[in-house]
């Protein structure tokens, strides 16, 4: 890690390097080519911002595995969530972007944290406007627990363990311009 991003993550403790996404996204890669017997069948759906581009570099390690580009979307579950007065008067509404059938699909959603579950409940929600997968997988690079809901990640980069007060910041390059997860 260079002198910039150390300075930078000053306000919290660097959990996981860059090295550690890479070798996390791997992992995840892996699992979800063994839990489905292949990836014939398999979408991937990013959880818009960060899901997007993990969703990304994951069809790139699978393609390495499988010879095989998986499709990949984008969801905003902004509209969908059961907590949308407590977000404030304004939220950011992002484009979401599902252009391949989902219908008979195993659809993995991709995230970047799970935490309490109301976003992977929210993208629940929103999928159903897109058609009706055979089934539904949540991938994510951090579980950090505290459940609300009765949601669990299939794939798991990293378990983390918080507490409530703590935060859990994923940065990635493509939006960030470093790779790290910090927790604050």
């Amino acid at each position: 890690m260079s002198k910039k991003q150390k300075v930078k993550a000053a306000s919290g403790k660097v959990i996981m390097t860059e090295e550690d996404i890479a070798r996390a996204l791997k992992r995840i890669a892996h699992q979800i080519v063994e839990a489905n017997k292949g990836v014939e069948n398999v979408v991937l759906v990013g959880i818009v911002a960060r899901g997007v581009p993990l969703a990304k570099r994951l069809s790139t390690i699978i393609k390495g595995i499988e010879g095989t580009e998986l499709p990949i979307g984008a969801l905003d579950v902004s509209f969908y969530r059961d907590d949308l007065n407590k977000k404030g008067k304004y939220i950011t509404i992002r484009r979401s972007e599902i252009p391949f059938p989902i219908a008979d699909k195993i659809v993995v959603f991709v995230d970047d944290v799970i935490y309490a579950g109301r976003t992977a409940c929210a993208a629940l929600d929103g999928l159903k406007d897109y058609g009706r997968p055979a089934k539904v997988q949540i991938a994510a690079l951090v579980d950090r627990g505290h459940r609300e809901m009765p949601i669990k990640a299939d794939f798991v980069g990293r378990e983390i363990p918080t507490d409530k007060d703590q935060n859990v910041q994923v940065e990635l390059v493509e939006i960030d311009g470093v790779d790290r997860v910090v927790l604050k």
